[in-house]
């Protein structure tokens, strides 16, 4: 279970990806599992009659990271080296909500295999307070973000006089 929330910290600290983005393209994905999973496994199930449940796991696992992967692709090393280590910790909110985001959509093996770490009970019973704390860490971060490409882009403020 560790392995897989420190993934994403791995992956976007490597390739320098601004993990408040990705944070928020793996929420576009989890919006896009709910309202668009339904028609997109029935499209899959049309163009594919023998399709199994895997099938339907698989295309929702796809409409969850496909944002992600996306965002990784086209924002690849726009993090600069000095905010390397403070895009860690909007990269480990990325990865505890991904692990909460994920597990519905595992087959029930895969399900069972990470329900019986000796962690996951303690992660469902906080699940409140990650999803809580790590949204509002990203807002923040996403603010500061935006205060400081607006402040550093050259505004100046002119007097009237």
């Amino acid at each position: 279970m560790a392995a897989i929330i420190l993934a994403p910290v791995l992956v976007l600290t490597v390739l320098r990806v601004d993990a408040v983005i990705v944070y928020l393209s793996l929420c576009l994905g989890e919006v896009l599992v709910k309202f668009i999973a339904g028609d997109a496994i029935s499209l899959v199930s049309a163009l594919f009659p023998h399709a199994s449940t895997l099938s339907n796991n698989s295309t929702e696992l796809i409409l969850l990271f496909l944002p992600v992967v996306l965002t990784i692709v086209v924002m690849f090393h726009t993090v600069s080296g000095l905010k390397v280590p403070v895009n860690l910790i909007p990269a480990l909110c990325t990865g505890l909500l991904g692990i909460l985001l994920v597990e519905p959509l595992l087959t029930p093996g895969m399900r069972g295999s990470l329900q019986s770490s000796s962690l996951w009970e303690h992660f469902v019973q906080a699940q409140t307070l990650i999803v809580g704390l790590s949204a509002l860490i990203v807002l923040v971060f996403l603010w500061v973000q935006r205060r400081s490409s607006h402040h550093s882009s050259g505004h100046k403020s002119h007097s009237r006089g």
